[in-house]
């Protein structure tokens, strides 16, 4: 069991990692074109929303790996599952497709979960 723990959260970081690495490098303006959400958010808010999704990427792999502080994986995995339950709110007010949201939440509460119980 503790593989699938893993991979989830191998998974789950990789994505985040590479959400995270684009919003905090990438101008703005150009996120807007691709992700329409990034209107509401001010040049800071959508920096601020990369930098969080990296530190809670490497957040969710370095502690559990190196042994150094592991109860900082389950938190944040809660973090995310916070983030992306913000994120779900700004979708559900433009009236947009919140599903990939919803369903990013639920993993990083389930690999959040699966480190208490089981790591």
């Amino acid at each position: 069991m503790i593989i699938a723990l893993w991979i989830a959260t191998g998974l789950l970081a990789l994505l985040f990692l590479a959400a995270g690495t684009m919003k905090s490098l990438t101008p703005r303006e150009k996120l807007v074109e691709k992700m329409g959400y990034m209107e509401d958010l001010s040049d800071g808010q959508a920096r601020a929303v990369g930098i969080l999704e990296f530190l809670g990427a490497l957040g969710l792999v370095l502690p559990a790996a190196t042994g150094i502080l592991p109860w900082l994986t389950p938190v944040a995995a809660f973090a995310l599952a916070l983030t992306m339950a913000v994120g779900t709110g700004i979708h559900v007010k433009r009236h947009e497709g919140f599903v990939p949201t919803v369903v990013l939440g639920v993993l990083a509460l389930a690999v959040g979960f699966g480190w208490i119980f089981l790591g």
